[in-house]
């Protein structure tokens, strides 16, 4: 099965390609280094209307289908080396996907251009600090319902975007008995709203340009329009959510990792040891054979995933062993990539000591290697 790309889908990766490596300019070695945000380049990606992709032109987007807001964000993280920075600008798509498929006339019209504008830093907080991968059945912030709305009373930890975001999409029980099933609800909160507390940035291993932090619910009181969908739609909500990211998160790391083979291609070819280039010795050249390999396998079912997702059907299967097979190649193939590169690979002057950290959380995000093997194995019937 070939996935060809429109000569329209082309022009426009190129463009992006472009766009990333002219005008994304910040330091990234002191932003990662202090853990700091690049806001300047997250304005730039929104006047480029990275994150208006998939969104009706009513609301300030593109209208670009599945397919080619796949190949969009494997071009910037291609061409941009900051992948906190694009795994934000995903975050950020991802909220307003939930917006847009889920939400009323008046949130789409609230939310949607703001967002589509980078004018408002949006978060979804799913992930709790004793649920891990069960994020739906050990889910604990409550969503009490009153009656002008509902309290919530809760913690979510490793919420990106969340230190900083403007609005947070929250998931939350409105029926503990039922929880995965259709006791979960989900509801938009802003930063502003009373009982809502934004706890300061996670330091971590990889991905620091990238805000991660805990989200503290105090008896946060939201009116009944808070609510996205209906009451209890919660997994279908997330469930949704989850494939569109196990396909653009991915999408992001293939454009990462095609510029991790291409920078070793380089260096073998013109780095020279016992009189000849290494990538002369098979040693080096097969662990390069294996990047390539995993590249366009990744590629393939990849695109595969954003051509079902395009045509309007679900591609849970898909999504999951692309998430899976092109994060652990990542992780793999930038480890690799240091080796190839020898000493030189294990200073911070040749950039790929950050993209083997930024890759490790690849493989945990989105839900874990582990818990994707899980979810295969499941839809296969076992």
């Amino acid at each position: 099965m070939e996935f060809s790309l429109t000569e329209e889908q082309k022009s426009l990766r190129d463009a992006v390609i472009r766009f990333a490596r002219q005008e994304i300019k910040h330091d990234l070695s002191l932003c990662d280094k202090e853990g700091r945000f690049p806001i300047e380049s997250w304005k730039k990606c929104a006047e480029m209307q990275i994150m208006a992709l998939p969104f009706a032109e009513e609301y300030g987007g593109c209208g670009s289908d599945f397919l080619t807001t796949v190949v969009v964000l494997q071009a910037l993280a291609y061409g941009c080396k900051d992948a906190g920075l694009v795994h934000a600008v995903i975050t950020q798509i991802l909220c307003g996907i939930q917006i847009n498929l889920f939400g009323s006339l008046e949130q789409k019209n609230q939310y949607l251009p703001m967002l589509c504008q980078g004018e408002k830093i949006f978060a979804q907080a799913i992930t709790e600090p004793e649920a891990g991968s069960d994020a739906l059945g050990a889910m604990r912030t409550l969503a009490l319902k009153v009656d002008d709305g509902y309290v919530l009373n809760g913690t979510k930890v490793f919420i990106s975007n969340g230190p900083i975001a403007d609005v947070v999409i929250v998931f939350a029980l409105t029926d503990p008995a039922a929880r995965r099933l259709d006791g979960v609800s989900t509801f938009l909160i802003e930063k502003d709203n009373p009982g809502f507390e934004q706890c300061r940035p996670i330091e971590k291993m990889g991905l620091c340009t990238l805000q991660n932090g805990e989200l503290v619910f105090r008896d946060c009181r939201v009116s009944p329009t808070a609510l996205i969908g209906r009451e209890g739609q919660g997994a279908i909500i997330f469930n949704e959510s989850m494939e569109w990211e196990r396909s653009l998160m991915p999408a992001a790391h293939l454009g990462t990792l095609e510029r991790v083979l291409e920078t070793c291609v380089g260096y073998a070819r013109k780095r020279s040891a016992f009189g000849q280039p290494i990538g002369k010795f098979q040693a080096v050249a097969n662990k390069i054979v294996d990047m390539k390999t995993v590249f366009e396998l990744g590629r393939l079912i990849l695109y595969k995933a954003a051509s079902i997702k395009s045509q309007g059907r679900r591609a849970g299967m898909e999504a999951s062993i692309a998430k899976l097979f092109i994060s652990e190649g990542l992780k793999q193939s930038c480890l690799d990539a240091v080796q190839v590169h020898g000493g030189y690979g294990f200073t911070r002057e040749y950039e790929l000591e950050r993209d083997l950290r930024d890759s490790v959380a690849a493989t945990i995000y989105s839900g874990t290697s582990e818990l994707q093997r899980s979810i295969i194995s499941r839809l296969m019937g076992l």
